[in-house]
């Protein structure tokens, strides 16, 4: 008898049938999520990591909230690089009222993504309810921040 332990192969969370028959079907559901070129490194890297957790989310629910929340903890340093320090919320209405952020954008950071985030931060992510669309908004809108934070000023 050997020593090691094999993990079973992924089976579909049975949560997800709403959303998409297939594993395949997840492509469709990430394909607009796109990491745009020139963002830092380490941003590019967290918002990979957030699509594919996106994605992996057909064998596992609750990576969508680890995805959501990982973007958001994305965008925080460039946040805070812009606007100094303070606390997520307060950044998120300086990026609206300077218009980084539309008001629906603000709308699904602020109200289904910083409690997500917070969630998460606090080891509590189980109670956290979350549809694949509103996960694939919040890291949309991630990925948009980022994308104006880093994009090179107009001249």
């Amino acid at each position: 008898m050997s020593d090691t332990l094999e993990l079973p192969w992924p089976i579909p969370d049975e949560r997800f049938r709403h959303w998409a028959g297939q594993f395949a079907d997840m492509h469709d559901l990430v394909r607009d999520l796109v990491v745009p070129p020139g963002l830092p490194q380490a941003a590019e890297s967290v918002m990979t990591t957030a699509r594919e957790l996106i994605r992996m989310s057909y064998y596992r629910y609750e990576f969508l909230m680890i995805g959501a929340a990982t973007s958001i903890i994305a965008i925080e340093p460039a946040l805070a690089d812009r606007y100094g320090r303070g606390s997520l919320a307060d950044h998120l209405k300086k990026a609206r009222a300077d218009s980084i952020l539309t008001d629906e954008q603000y709308g699904l950071l602020d109200g289904f993504g910083r409690p997500i985030r917070n969630k998460y931060a606090h080891g509590d992510l189980t109670h956290a309810a979350l549809t694949p669309p509103l996960a694939i908004g919040i890291v949309r809108t991630s990925l948009a921040i980022l994308t104006e934070l880093h994009s090179p000023p107009s001249p």
